[in-house]
């Protein structure tokens, strides 16, 4: 066994998290979920409007910058921890973008999008609706790539919030009645409440008792899908 690999195996496995700089949700989150078992260091992607241009700009000017910053920490994960800008070209964009970026930090790195993917997959649910704090254009975005062979959305409703330090003021039981109100009629088997700087895993229970589905959120695909690739380590 080598030096490296016996300082590795003496130390808890590094997640290296990419937030949009005014994200004040997925670090709580992170650390409420998962600090027994990893230890979480964060890098910041400058990012003030929740708009697709403003994304576009974080991804090819801020992302790399922050990618570079985590490399130094030789981290075994990356998490890019933004849904709705993965989801902006398609679920082929998300993968390019994380490859890019796993490039840079030298280390596998996990898109939102393709973790909220892999969780809903493995629901049986075909039916899916769709709950963000987003603006429409957003909202439609995530909705598209959340869509599969087997599985199609029946509803997509956005709150129209683009100022990004706000899609953190909802509360967890304002999320419930905002799903209630856009959701009541409709025939859905799987809920996905989407975005990482929502309060949607405080939700995530009472969504569930609500609407007695299956509910999935961004924060909690990706905290799944992080113990799924880094329990062997």
């Amino acid at each position: 066994m080598t030096e490296a690999k016996e300082r590795k195996n003496d130390r808890r496995p590094r997640v290296g998290l990419m937030v949009p700089s005014s994200n004040t949700v997925m670090e709580l989150d992170f650390n409420r979920e998962l600090s027994r078992e990893y230890d979480v260091h964060t890098a910041r992607m400058y990012m003030v409007e929740t708009t697709r241009a403003a994304e576009i700009s974080m991804v090819e000017t801020y992302a790399p910058e922050a990618a570079r910053d985590l490399g130094t920490l030789n981290p075994d994960l990356v998490v890019f921890g933004c849904t709705s800008a993965g989801s902006l070209f398609g679920t082929a964009y998300d993968a390019d973008v994380c490859d890019k970026l796993s490039a840079i930090a030298r280390a596998p790195t996990l898109g939102v999008l393709t973790a909220v993917g892999q969780q809903l997959d493995a629901l049986p649910g075909q039916r899916l609706a769709v709950i963000t704090p987003y603006v429409e254009d957003l909202t439609n975005s995530v909705a598209r790539a959340a869509q599969s062979a087997t599985r199609h959305v029946v509803r997509a409703a956005g709150m129209g919030i683009s100022d990004n330090v706000r899609l953190c003021e909802p509360t967890p039981e304002e999320i419930v009645d905002f799903s209630r109100t856009n959701l009541t009629g409709i025939d859905f088997d799987l809920l996905l409440v989407s975005c990482t700087n929502f309060r949607a895993l405080e939700a995530q229970p009472m969504l569930e008792r609500e609407f007695g589905v299956p509910v999935v959120t961004s924060n909690s695909a990706v905290i799944a899908s992080i113990r799924q690739l880094l329990h062997t380590l």
